[in-house]
């Protein structure tokens, strides 16, 4: 706090931005501006996250790499952080990215997929380290990695390594004995089921790596086959943690602009659910708690309604309703009602009831919320 009191308040001119003033006195407000919004990140609504984010990033354009990099490390732990300053630091020089790739659950899969392919190895090493690396990132490091990079991430016990994944680094282990050796020692890795599943190319690689499959612990193989079932599983089901965590990517998604439908077809394809929920949340204006309740009560309806008075197709429809994240997966007579109830109301018929509940909703929110009616 003895910085921010220190001098003159963060808010108090922002001339700076205008090149008006002194270079300490621009590094200085943009210190103090990240540190003020890691205070008060919790209570932020989206206007005003939102103008953070313009000012941090414009600030970002005039400070040196030091003030760069202590502003990113101010934004790494944020569960919710402005979109475009997050991005804009994440892709800058490594002293000033790596905590933000290491840690921002704030960066979605898609930001770091962008980073790998078009930034440095140490950003990619960066990456790997992460926390729970999913697939689709793996595989980016797989395809785009060099070797410390893909070791890193071989190294990574709670990185995913998908089929495809898998068969990328097989290849890579069999002109490297590091990450041949890496392999082997993921004890997750149910060797004897992938044979059966790769292509002629990478198993005749994986033969090439050792009898791996001969130490095989089969009370160790049955526990990681059960911990396969159980992902493929929770796949339906409300995750809170994953709510969280998809909600305030799909904010940051939004402080950039970025959501929009394509966001929505991309979620649906890659099967991120909890994103695909958080961003109808956003982008119909209703509360989390509302549509998490229409999640957990299974209430097909209220969402057809919603997605039909938004204008989507039928094709986004049945994606999004298909990877929703349902208190039980819908079954296929599921789907093929929920096609012909889609198709039974017009856009403008589910827009007018949409419209109604809306209105409704609003006015019990007064109801419960004035001291009128508390009395």
């Amino acid at each position: 706090m003895n910085e921010i009191e220190q001098g003159p308040p963060a808010f108090s001119s922002f001339s700076v931005l205008n090149g008006e003033e002194s270079l300490s006195e621009r590094e200085h407000l943009f210190r103090n501006m990240a540190r003020l919004f890691s205070y008060v990140s919790d209570r932020c609504d989206d206007e005003q996250v939102a103008q953070y984010d313009e000012v941090l990033c414009q600030l970002a354009e005039v400070v040196e790499v030091e003030v760069r990099a202590q502003v990113a490390k101010l934004l790494a732990p944020l569960a919710r952080a402005p979109g475009m300053a997050v991005v804009k630091l994440a892709n800058d020089v490594i002293e000033v990215a790596e905590p933000l790739l290491r840690f921002s659950t704030v960066l979605n899969d898609d930001d770091l997929i962008d980073i790998i392919i078009h930034r440095t190895e140490e950003h990619r090493i960066a990456i790997a380290s992460r926390s729970g690396v999913t697939d689709r990132v793996g595989e980016a490091i797989a395809d785009h990695g060099e070797k410390a990079s893909v070791v890193s991430l071989v190294r990574n016990m709670e990185a995913e390594l998908g089929q495809a994944t898998m068969q990328k680094l097989i290849a890579r282990a069999a002109n490297d004995n590091d990450i041949a050796e890496d392999l082997r020692g993921r004890a997750e890795i149910d060797w004897k089921s992938l044979r059966g599943e790769i292509d002629s190319v990478a198993g005749r690689v994986l033969e090439s790596l050792g009898t791996v499959h001969q130490r095989l612990d089969p009370v160790a193989t049955d526990k990681v086959n059960a911990v396969v079932f159980n992902r493929i599983k929770n796949r339906a089901g409300f995750s809170a943690g994953e709510w969280k965590l998809a909600y305030n990517q799909v904010k940051a998604l939004s402080d950039r602009r970025q959501l929009d439908e394509r966001a929505l077809a991309r979620f649906a394809r890659f099967g991120y659910g909890h994103h695909a929920a958080a961003a109808l949340t956003v982008i119909l204006g209703v509360t989390p708690e509302v549509f998490v309740k229409w999640l957990a009560a299974q209430d097909y309806v209220a969402v057809t309604v919603a997605l039909r008075a938004a204008g989507y197709d039928e094709e986004l429809f049945e994606a999004l309703m298909m990877v929703l994240p349902w208190r039980d997966l819908p079954t296929e007579a599921d789907r093929k009602h929920l096609l012909v109830r889609f198709a039974a109301v017009s856009k403008d018929e589910a827009s007018g009831i949409f419209t109604l509940w809306r209105a409704h909703a609003f006015r019990h929110q007064l109801s419960v919320e004035t001291p009128e009616a508390r009395v």
